[in-house]
């Protein structure tokens, strides 16, 4: 126990890097992001957080995603709006979705410099689509959300070219890693996608034993029973 005991201790002040690719179009993102303070209560880390274009994502594996399938769609939406309900996160589905994320991502890159953002510019943004059911691309509440990013703001000419390269930049090194969604978040080259992905994320910052053996591997070699092509 005394072993066991230091071993947590060891991982609780370790400082963890983590990268959080995430797009503001996807609700379980801003579940996410907005249970990742709770879920790694007691450990030290940083989070990169990182705005990629999810349909690029999607693309790179011909996948329409949850909203591409009309009962899955009603699910996920649902589902969507229950979790936010149970973990205390203010979540009402806009009045579109899914809708052209690009504006939203581009703005949040107007206040980076290298394709990360901070966690205020991303929380405003987030609370701006999942919050009171609105019309996240209403042009007057574009510029509110302007307004209330604008400390954060690069003021210079090339700020809305810059914010394309970088997310065009952010989005192909997620393609080239092997993300395949938001949120994904990544350590030490492992990936952990999704809401649900935090516990086993908070289990590997910690030294769960199970990510010491062979099963990390071991579990994705499985070769597939389905006839390719």
């Amino acid at each position: 126990a005394s072993s066991s005991a230091s071993s947590w201790t060891e991982s609780a002040c370790t400082m963890h890097p983590i990268t959080l690719h995430l797009d503001f179009v996807s609700p379980y993102a801003w579940l996410a992001f907005a249970q990742l303070p709770q879920s790694l209560e007691g450990l030290s880390y940083q989070v990169d957080y990182r705005p990629v274009l999810l349909g690029a994502l999607l693309q790179q594996y011909t996948n329409p995603g949850p909203a591409g399938i009309p009962p899955k769609r009603d699910w996920t939406y649902r589902h969507a709006e229950w979790l936010g309900h149970t973990q205390g996160t203010p979540l009402r589905m806009p009045q579109q979705h899914p809708f052209n994320p690009l504006p939203l991502l581009r703005l949040a890159l107007e206040c980076s410099d290298d394709g990360r953002i901070n966690r205020f510019t991303a929380e405003t943004i987030f609370r701006h689509v999942w919050e009171g059911g609105h019309d996240a691309l209403d042009a007057e509440r574009l510029t509110q959300l302007r307004v209330a990013l604008a400390a954060q703001l690069r003021t210079d000419a090339a700020a809305a070219d810059r914010a394309k390269q970088l997310l065009r930049a952010n989005t192909e090194a997620a393609v080239a890693e092997g993300v395949f969604g938001v949120p994904t978040f990544v350590v030490q080259g492992r990936h952990f996608f999704g809401l649900d992905g935090l516990p086993m994320l908070r289990a590997y910052l910690q030294g769960d034993a199970w990510f010491a053996g062979d099963r990390w591997e071991r579990s994705a070699a499985v070769p597939s029973g389905l006839r390719q092509g």
